[in-house]
């Protein structure tokens, strides 16, 4: 066996969340590239039937898509059968959900704080305990999520007080289901991504001025592309990193060293 083979994950079941664009997308890319069958899962249903198709066509893999609000448990739930009926096992998830509003602490309502633990927070939750229960039952898989280094120090100059707790909780949450889940020879994992530049970053430098201070403030020098974020969640889906769990990989061009 090739050990480069190792970071393959050919004829796998891979089920991304939030990939019907930016990190979430450019993971579900690589992971086709990689060898495996991927189910999409996002509440955008328009831009992820699109992903989908696109992603089948240029691969040949199985690629489909599923239309599903993660925040729902039941909806979690039940997403993950129909995706097990078309499937069947699923070794991997790879959580990359997640929103990010800017406001001041002083104006954050109670709406928004509850809008950015629900996605962030409970939606990565309610997947991760679906998928997890499903491979109890197949013997074992890989979940991924996307942290934030926002979850390990407070990034400046933006106001996000809600998305940084929300972030150190997927942080403490991966910890904890990696510890219960690993007799089950399931391993769970996250990356914490620093800058990264998606639709979401771009909404906010456009209106803010702050990608010169995010620049500067990054050792090296510039915002990460979302295909570097989905190769080091690739690393630790697949076998390469067998004898990782709990990890909270960060992938800031040196922000968090500073």
């Amino acid at each position: 066996m090739n050990p480069m083979d190792r970071f393959r994950l050919d004829d796998q079941t891979v089920i991304v969340t939030g990939a019907a664009r930016g990190i979430g997308l450019a993971v579900a890319e690589l992971c086709v590239h990689a060898g495996a069958n991927v189910a999409i899962i996002d509440i955008l249903e328009q831009q992820g039937e699109a992903s989908a198709k696109r992603l089948a066509e240029a691969s040949g893999k199985k690629v489909r898509f599923y239309g599903a609000d993660l925040r729902d448990w039941n909806r979690a739930q039940s997403v993950v059968q129909e995706i097990g009926n078309d499937f069947g096992s699923t070794q991997v998830l790879m959580n990359c959900i997640g929103i990010g509003p800017n406001t001041e602490v002083l104006k954050i309502s109670a709406q928004e704080w509850q809008d950015v633990m629900n996605v962030n927070v409970n939606a990565q939750f309610f997947i991760a305990q679906a998928v997890a229960k499903s491979m109890v039952e197949s013997g074992g898989g890989s979940i991924v999520a996307i942290g934030s280094n926002s979850g390990l120090i407070v990034d400046r100059p933006q106001p996000q007080a809600h998305y940084n707790a929300s972030k150190a909780a997927v942080h403490q949450m991966v910890k904890s289901l990696a510890v219960e889940l690993a007799p089950h020879k399931i391993r769970v994992n996250a990356v914490a991504p620093g800058f990264v530049m998606t639709d979401m970053t771009k909404d906010a430098i456009a209106n803010s001025g702050w990608l010169p201070i995010w620049e500067q403030n990054t050792p090296m020098g510039r915002m990460a592309k979302p295909e570097e974020i989905a190769f080091a969640m690739l690393y630790l889906a697949s076998d390469a990193a067998s004898y990782v769990t709990g990890s909270i990989l960060v992938v800031d061009g040196g922000y968090t060293c500073w």
